[in-house]
């Protein structure tokens, strides 16, 4: 079943899920025409491979420690910490723990033509 996109004005709940974190999915909290946000949730050992995205992103640690990788080098998280990577940056993730982070993604509008 596919969790709906929150709208303008709805509170979304970002704490730690603790025990659920087990069960947990990734999942997309909103997107608008300029951004999107979502939760991450990666287990323990899992990676996601070296990418780029147009748009700006920060990364923040809700639960758990992971390791981020990025053109200055790698990085740990741990919850409570956030980092910031460039536009268009090559950078990947490996969950050092069971993890939970929220992901933000500016989005870029396509140039015009």
């Amino acid at each position: 079943m596919a969790i709906p996109h929150a709208q303008p004005g709805d509170v979304i709940d970002v704490r730690p899920l603790g025990p659920k974190l087990a069960e947990a999915r990734s999942h997309a909290l909103f997107k608008s025409a300029d951004l999107e946000v979502i939760r991450l949730v990666l287990q323990r050992d899992e990676r996601m491979p070296p990418h780029a995205v147009p748009g700006e992103i920060t990364l923040q640690c809700i639960e758990g420690r992971i390791a981020f990788t990025c053109e200055a080098g790698e990085r740990e998280l741990a919850a409570g910490e956030l980092v910031h990577s460039a536009g268009d940056e090559i950078h990947g993730l490996h969950a050092l723990e069971d993890s939970s982070l929220l992901l933000t993604i500016a989005l870029k509008a396509a140039p015009a033509s």
